[in-house]
């Protein structure tokens, strides 16, 4: 048998096979808000998804008021899904950025709850407290003492910098986005926050930046 006859014999090479997308795969964010303008149901996966995040902003900054703050910022972000644009910033940043708006209206709760953390620093916790959120009582364990009494002390536009920045842990830009301020404000405001807790806690704050190209 030839080459040639083998090669003839050996007929058409198979065809590659072919992919196929993925089914029933998971919206993002932002298709969920585009589809609840129209579909009002698509919203409630968003709470699914960011509720435990926001819940823990809020309680670390309110304490027990925490929980009807989250329903309070759903409720406002629910009512401007409309307005929301992914090219502005991301679902969860907008969450966080609505939560801290609703807390302004509480602000004098959440100095008074600093200013209790920092009285309650010598006071040792009682055998018969009801123990609740092993979360919660971290928090509140993690800010009792000069810290609590630093963040009281700080001004309300400083302290949600500060605290985006740490518990919300969005960047300089996203913070800028959802204070509605440029990012040198932003960094005005950190760097101010910044020093006033080092001059409550001594030279070191956890708030202080990983380098100093960041601080700056």
């Amino acid at each position: 048998m030839t080459p040639t006859a083998v090669h003839r014999s050996a007929g058409p090479p198979p065809e590659p096979p072919r992919l196929r997308a993925l089914p029933d795969a998971l919206p993002s964010d932002a298709e969920l808000i585009a589809r609840s303008v129209d579909d009002p149901a698509e919203f409630a996966p968003l709470f699914d998804r960011h509720a435990a995040t926001v819940h823990r902003y809020l309680g670390r900054r309110v304490g027990e008021l925490a929980d009807d703050l989250l329903s309070e910022t759903f409720l406002i972000a629910f009512r401007r899904r409309e307005a929301y644009r992914p090219d502005h910033v991301e679902v969860r940043p907008w969450l966080l950025g609505i939560a801290t708006n609703v807390v302004h209206g509480h602000v004098r709760t959440e100095q008074r709850r600093y200013k209790t953390l920092a009285r309650a620093a010598a006071e040792p916790e009682r055998p018969g407290d009801d123990p609740g959120d092993a979360a919660g009582r971290l928090d509140a364990q993690a800010l009792r003492g000069p810290l609590a009494a630093a963040l009281a002390a700080l001004k309300p536009r400083d302290r949600d910098a500060l605290l985006l920045l740490a518990w919300g842990q969005l960047g300089y830009e996203e913070i800028a986005a959802v204070l509605d301020v440029p990012v040198g404000t932003v960094r005005s405001r950190l760097h101010r926050a910044r020093r006033q807790t080092r001059a409550v806690l001594g030279d070191v704050s956890p708030f202080d930046p990983v380098s100093e190209e960041e601080d700056r």
